[in-house]
């Protein structure tokens, strides 16, 4: 029997959810040689690419985690020296993070090694079904961003 449009869309998101599982277990293992793990490459990640310091809901949200797993990663980053909270005149309650030279230096190279494998990986893909899949994976992340109540309309 053929796949239906939603018998597509539900396999794209299981596949969406291993990829995610398989992403954070070998980010683990290449961020590990700055002593991070996926996590915390990803709160530097959104520090390093934001033109601003920005708060653990900013970051949380950029990421799509919980403003509260930001905060746990930023607190470990806090403590290893890697990232700093600065005062937020928004918020008194709520610092802004910005990268230290070591935190810098981490995620510089780090970005060097993804520089390097991302190259390797892209031949693999054509830029069409790249341009294709990002857009697809943008729909349904702005479709998931607000909490909805389930559907039970077919």
């Amino acid at each position: 029997m053929p796949q239906t449009k939603v018998d597509r869309l539900t396999s794209t998101t299981l596949a969406v959810f291993r990829l995610n599982g398989l992403l954070i277990h070998w980010g683990d293992r290449f961020s590990e040689s700055q002593g991070l793990t996926s996590a915390r490459w990803q709160m530097l990640g959104a520090l390093a690419l934001s033109d601003q310091a920005l708060s653990a809901p900013q970051i949380g949200d950029r990421m799509g985690v919980t403003r509260q797993a930001a905060q746990r990663q930023l607190n470990l980053l806090l403590d290893e020296g890697m990232v700093e909270a600065l005062a937020n005149p928004q918020h008194k309650r709520s610092p802004l993070y910005a990268l230290t030279p070591q935190g810098c230096k981490a995620y510089d190279a780090l970005d060097q090694r993804w520089q390097v494998h991302v190259k390797q990986l892209s031949r693999h893909f054509e830029e069409a079904d790249l341009v294709t899949t990002l857009n697809v994976l943008q729909s349904l992340a702005a479709a998931h961003a607000t909490p909805q109540e389930p559907s039970d309309a077919t």
